[in-house]
């Protein structure tokens, strides 16, 4: 018998920092129906991760961006998706998110983020902004 493999969805998405906060997004996909994410998503057929990065921060936020560097690659658990996060800066356009798919959009500080760590989608979103913070 043959051992069936799990290959987990790989997704990418931004830090956007503006003065001293943090863009989340309030996600409204039913297993994760109000949790706070980065503007993130799953890599298409044909796309890069960078591509995916920067389309994913428009599609989510509205911003267009340039990405300044990849923070790391994370995986909450072996089943779960593995995020290549990136540090971008916004270069263009105005905060505006599909409602469809987004319930809210909103700049938090550090301290806030981190008083809300029960409510992000996963334990990676605070270690990213950590690390833009730190510069590594």
């Amino acid at each position: 018998m043959e051992k069936e493999v799990y290959m987990a969805p790989v997704v990418a998405g931004v830090a956007l920092q503006r003065d001293d906060k943090f863009l989340l997004v309030q996600e409204k996909k039913p297993h994760v129906l109000g949790l706070w994410n980065l503007p993130a998503g799953k890599v298409d057929i044909g796309d890069t991760i960078p591509q995916t990065a920067i389309k994913e921060a428009k599609e989510e936020s509205g911003f267009d961006v340039k990405l300044i560097r990849e923070i790391d690659i994370f995986q909450a658990a072996p089943d779960h998706a593995v995020a290549h996060i990136f540090e971008a800066e916004i270069i263009g356009g105005e905060l505006n998110f599909p409602p469809e798919e987004i319930m809210d959009a909103r700049w938090f500080s550090l301290k806030e983020i981190k008083e809300m760590k029960d409510k992000l989608r996963t334990s990676w979103v605070l270690e990213a902004i950590e690390r833009v913070i730190e510069g590594r």
